[in-house]
């Protein structure tokens, strides 16, 4: 797996770094967010937690996927910007569980 960092930028005003990255893995699975989250963390001296991988599309055949990943400059600055679901996506926050609802009974037809 190789991974590049096609463009970076800062956003200061959500405390992060924002990453449009590719990785080649030709002859392999496209890799996981964990594994991209890994690799982002080692390249730039972060922990894994405080990066979300937002988007990740594999181009079929190639062995090519593009994404989209931030990195936040606190976990503070992260849960006040990402929605619930990119942080169970990215295995940080649990699914939350789904509530029962009760149908509504149908009224009777009328008779004619």
């Amino acid at each position: 797996m190789k991974f590049q960092t096609e463009n970076k930028s800062e956003n200061k005003l959500l405390e992060r770094t924002e990453l449009v990255f590719s990785v080649e893995h030709p002859g392999e699975s496209t890799p996981t967010r964990d594994a991209i989250r890994s690799t982002i963390a080692s390249q730039m001296g972060v922990q894994k937690e405080r990066i979300i991988v937002d988007k990740m599309e594999t181009e079929y055949g190639i062995g090519l996927t593009k994404g989209y990943a931030k990195v936040y400059d606190s976990q503070e600055a992260l849960t006040k910007s990402e929605s619930h679901h990119l942080l169970v996506r990215n295995s940080l926050a649990e699914r939350k569980a789904k509530v029962a609802t009760t149908k509504k009974a149908r009224p009777a037809p009328k008779a004619k």
